[in-house]
């Protein structure tokens, strides 16, 4: 069934189900109607939103059992029950186990109409926090991991809790160090897939000769070596997540037979002929243009097209200089613990260099330099060698270093400019004009 609230009517007796769907109808009240519970079961899938009312006495699966299995998928599903005479201390028990609430045959329209907008209110109500909750859950979760406060990163974070939970392949852009593969384990672990297999395999780390055998397995004795049957990377990611890391480093002849396995959710074993099924998501990341390599041939554009149903891009960390000081000292609190040692203080020579480097290896460097600070040693081999500043003008890395200060100051005094500028030492007026100058909220 769709998602819309609607009323589900499980009766045996045409009559009084088509009495049942005339009444609600008349009212307005999205309804369908079956004639057994094992049909309810079909229709009631994992986003379904309506209520269900059902006769007790069906063939096959009664009312009771039926109750019985849908309270099992979905605990907040309203399930109203019909009675028959005698059949009411039936009912009292029924509603011990979490029914809504029963009808005794015969009943009027206005009883059936009102029990259902009861319980349609109540269905739309525990659906709507139930939406809020995993939504402040899946935004604080994704704060934690992607961290970063630039427009950049927001928007990034948006689009991950938006396809998250779909089945659409997703292409993840970004130079080398950006974090493609937590952004992808994120896509998975905020995703129905999660209970199941997470599978990364990196395109450019494997020979030629090799990578067949690893992506689609192979039977014992399929090639010389070959001592066993081995599962490949794509069935063991059967109802989960494939990660395919530097996709653009697939040779050309096994892009065709992953194109294959993509339309036909089908893949067959080196030195097998039969079929296996496979159900998995596949997240590509690519350091390159894969547009261009298509267009030069260097790519096949079908299976581009194919992998790139969402594409994420992730910027370099040159672009986005107001998160460098946040995700440092992320990384500065997690190697101090890992090293167990105390996090040392933040130097503004160290945050000079910091805010100047122009990061060729992006947040994978970021986070190596953070270890080498917690360790004691110098956060850049030797004073002033944050590496090329070509990428960021003198000036903008002084305007990008004010910003933060005066950002994290303003967050410790909870917006208050006299005790930010007590602490910055900086006259109120000039705060309040730099406040005004980088736009900051207060």
């Amino acid at each position: 069934m769709n998602n819309d609230l609607s009323v589900l009517i499980v009766e045996d007796d045409p009559h009084v189900l088509l009495g049942c769907q005339q009444a609600l109808t008349l009212e307005d009240i999205p309804c369908i109607g079956v004639g057994s519970a094992e049909e309810a079961l079909e229709r009631v899938g994992d986003n379904f939103a309506g209520i269900v009312v059902s006769d007790i006495r069906l063939p096959g699966i009664d009312g009771l059992e039926l109750l019985t299995r849908l309270k099992a998928r979905d605990r907040s599903l309203p399930v109203v029950l019909i009675t028959g005479h005698g059949d009411i201390s039936m009912a009292v028990g029924a509603m011990q186990k979490g029914a809504y609430d029963f009808m005794e045959k015969p009943f009027s329209p206005e009883r059936l109409v009102d029990v259902a907008r009861r319980a349609l209110e109540q269905r739309s109500l525990a659906r709507e926090v139930s939406s809020l909750r995993r939504q402040l859950a899946e935004r604080d979760s994704l704060e934690g991991r992607i961290i970063g406060r630039s427009p950049a990163m927001q928007k990034l974070r948006e689009l991950i809790a938006n396809v998250a939970d779909t089945s659409a392949n997703v292409l993840i852009e970004g130079e080398t160090g950006t974090g493609k593969e937590l952004v992808a384990r994120c896509l998975h672990d905020f995703s129905r897939r999660h209970t199941k297999q997470f599978v990364a395999l990196n395109c450019g780390g494997l020979p030629e000769n090799l990578f067949e055998s690893e992506i689609f397995g192979h039977e014992a004795n399929a090639f010389t070596g070959a001592g066993k049957r081995r599962i490949g990377k794509i069935e063991h990611a059967d109802g989960g997540t494939l990660f395919l890391d530097e996709v653009e480093s697939m040779p050309l002849p096994l892009q065709i037979k992953l194109l294959r396995v993509l339309q036909e959710r089908t893949l067959e074993r080196l030195g097998s002929n039969q079929s296996v099924a496979v159900d998995c998501r596949v997240i590509a990341a690519t350091k390159s243009d894969l547009d261009e390599s298509s267009k030069a041939g260097e790519f096949r554009s079908d299976l581009y097209y194919r992998l790139n149903v969402v594409t994420l891009e992730l910027p370099p960390l040159r672009e986005r200089r107001e998160d460098i000081l946040q995700l440092f000292e992320y990384f500065l609190q997690q190697s101090s613990l890992r090293f167990d040692r105390a996090a040392p203080e933040l130097d503004n020579q160290t945050v000079s260099h910091l805010m100047s480097h122009d990061w060729p290896g992006n947040v994978r460097e970021l986070r190596n330099v953070a270890e080498r600070f917690a360790l004691g040693l110098p956060a850049f081999k030797k004073p002033g060698a944050g590496g090329s500043t070509q990428g960021l003008a003198f000036a903008e890395a002084v305007e990008a270093f004010e910003r933060n200060l005066l950002r994290d100051a303003l967050q410790r005094s909870g917006g208050n400019l006299t005790q930010a500028s007590q602490e910055l030492g900086m006259a109120k007026t000039t705060l309040f004009d730099k406040v005004k100058k980088y736009g900051l909220n207060h």
